[in-house]
């Protein structure tokens, strides 16, 4: 298993020799609703755009889970897998081939990975957009993915689970509360699903934030904290801190999946 981190959401993950891309912002701005004024992300150079990209999985509809630009640059060929609301965007865009995941509902690419929606972060006051749970059919390996740190307690049943991506750090703003919950959440879906290997996303990278919403955000925590966390607790699970841009091997001992 092979997996390359493109910052911010953004990861290629190479598993069951497929080629998956998540939540692909690779070019030009992040802005929600074009309002650089409130919120901007720019990096001093666009990614490349992958080659052979098997399947694109996209968790939400959001500009910087569904970023536009970056899907308009995409061959809209390749199939798609996504949230209902994501699914919007890219039907809209004329991509031929779209998957809409309610949670629970599973898709399997090429016969080899199987992909289950679990209920991810809310959006508003009733929309819960996706995580993802993705199973290597041959090997059983596992990988599961939460861009913003809602882990549902319906994922207690289904450990263990062998790689976690989701946020380390919190990320707040005044009166809101946290946005992104990293820290004490990250450590309970370590408890609930015993990974061997857990990987940060959704902050840091080689992307400059800009705008009042950024201006506000308070950040709470670190990487070193969290691994803190992990050793207190009795852990075995190795927290990686990628590099951007830099594939890189995972290597896992298979283990009993009850999912």
């Amino acid at each position: 298993m092979y997996l390359t981190w493109l910052d911010s959401n953004s990861w290629l993950l190479e598993i069951g020799e497929q080629r998956i891309l998540l939540d692909p912002w690779l070019i030009d701005l992040l802005t929600f609703g074009g309002l650089d004024w409130l919120f901007k992300g720019s990096r001093s150079r666009d990614r490349s755009i992958p080659e052979n990209i098997d399947l694109i999985l996209l968790s939400q509809g959001l500009e910087d889970h569904a970023h536009p630009p970056t899907l308009e640059q995409l061959d809209h060929n390749i199939p798609i897998v996504a949230s209902p609301n994501a699914a919007k965007v890219v039907q809209q865009l004329n991509y031929t081939q779209v998957t809409a995941l309610a949670h629970g509902e599973t898709s399997t690419l090429n016969q080899s990975v199987e992909i289950k929606a679990t209920p991810g972060s809310q959006v508003g006051i009733t929309l819960v957009e996706n995580g993802y749970l993705l199973k290597e059919l041959e090997s059983g390996l596992t990988i599961y993915y939460e861009p913003h740190g809602n882990h549902s307690p319906t994922l207690k049943g289904i450990a263990p689970v062998d790689v976690v991506i989701t946020p380390l750090i919190d990320l707040a703003l005044p009166l809101v509360g946290s946005i992104i919950k990293g820290n004490k959440c990250a450590l309970e879906v370590a408890q609930w699903l015993q990974p061997q290997v857990l990987l940060p996303t959704a902050a840091g990278g080689d992307v400059v934030f800009e705008g009042l919403l950024n201006s506000l955000l308070e950040t709470k925590g670190s990487i070193e904290e969290f691994r803190s966390l992990i050793e207190k607790n009795n852990l075995p699970t190795r927290v990686i801190e990628p590099k951007p841009g830099e594939r890189f091997e995972l290597k896992l001992e298979k283990r009993v999946l009850n999912a």
